[in-house]
């Protein structure tokens, strides 16, 4: 699966399959507080696919559906080996749908450090995506290659970043 590769500090590109998911979609989520949407989903995505039989085949991701301002519409969720069989509204009101990273052709780059930075590298890699002479697409997402832990050094996270191209 292409989600776990090694990083790479150039643009990469990419033909993949869509890969099946299982998400919460945050629609219009204000920007100041992003962290609860992780936060929560992850709270309650891993118990509620451990009771079900389904597991996990590569990182966490964000999916953006559009570009973001002082909100945001996107998805937080995580591969899976087999999907849903329906909806699953939790306990915290958080709805779990099935959903996929989409196939095609696709742009990634990786970015080194904490997430604090991600503002600053997705600029620049959009504009090194165009540069080559590609036509960006929606939606586009960072998939989160090194798991946080409360003892890491933030300054060593993999998180790529993905866009669609046309």
């Amino acid at each position: 699966m292409y989600l776990m590769k090694p990083p790479v500090t150039e643009v990469e590109l990419l033909e993949v399959e869509s890969i099946p998911t299982v998400i919460v979609f945050f629609e219009n989520h204000p920007m100041e507080d992003m962290s609860s949407a992780f936060d929560g989903t992850y709270r309650v995505l891993f118990p509620n696919l451990a009771q079900r039989g389904i597991t996990p085949t590569g990182p966490g991701f964000a999916l953006y559906t559009d570009v973001p301002s002082d909100t945001v519409s996107f998805e937080v969720g995580i591969p899976v080996d087999k999907p849903l069989e329906s909806d699953i509204t939790t306990d915290s009101g958080l709805v779990l749908k099935n959903s996929v990273i989409p196939g095609g052709k696709i742009a990634r780059i990786s970015h080194i450090g904490s997430f604090d930075g991600l503002s600053d590298s997705w600029p620049a890699f959009v504009e090194a995506v165009a540069v080559g002479g590609n036509e960006l697409d929606m939606p586009f997402w960072e998939v989160y290659v090194t798991e946080p832990s409360p003892d890491m050094d933030p300054a060593t996270l993999q998180t790529d970043l993905y866009v669609r191209l046309k």
